[in-house]
C-alpha cells in the first residue's frame, strides 16, 4: 500500500500537478485527501478534493474533458502528487484553456498567452 503524507496538511490535502503525459505541459494544479487519492487509484481517472465547494470532483464531470492517469508519480516526502495525464477534449482549464497557467506577469499585468478552447457559459449552461 502506497502511504501518502496527508496528515502534514492540517486540512489532510496534498497538492496534485496534473501534466500531459506527452508534451510534459504543466496544465493545473489542484488537491487531493485520502478518499481522492483511492478513488484515483482505483479508477484511472483524475479525482480531487474542491476546497471551494468541499466536495469531491473527478476531471470533467461536467465538461466531458476527462484525466485519464497515464502515470503517478510522488515527491520525495511523500506529499505531493504529479499525474502524468491524457487529456481529453484539450482543455483541462474551466475557464476554457488548455492549461490553467494560460498567464504570464508582464510588468504590473497578467497576460493571457493562451488561446480559449471553448467558452464557458456554454459549456457549463444550468439546465
Amino acid at each position: 500500500m502506497i502511504k501518502l503524507e496527508f496528515s502534514k496538511s492540517p486540512d489532510g490535502l496534498i497538492p496534485v500537478i496534473a501534466q500531459d503525459w506527452r508534451t510534459n505541459e504543466v496544465l493545473m494544479l489542484a488537491y487531493m485527501n485520502e478518499a481522492a487519492w483511492q478513488k484515483t487509484l482505483d479508477t484511472g481517472l483524475a479525482t480531487y478534493w474542491s476546497r471551494s465547494r468541499q466536495k469531491y470532483w473527478v476531471k470533467g464531470e461536467s465538461s466531458g474533458h476527462v484525466q485519464n492517469i497515464k502515470e503517478i508519480c510522488v515527491d520525495c516526502d511523500c506529499d505531493t502528487v504529479l499525474l502524468k495525464v491524457e487529456q481529453v477534449g484539450d482543455a483541462a482549464c474551466h475557464e476554457g484553456y488548455r492549461s490553467c497557467f494560460y498567464r504570464k506577469v508582464t510588468g504590473d499585468d497578467l497576460e493571457v498567452t493562451g488561446k480559449r478552447l471553448f467558452t464557458p457559459e456554454e459549456l457549463y449552461k444550468k439546465k
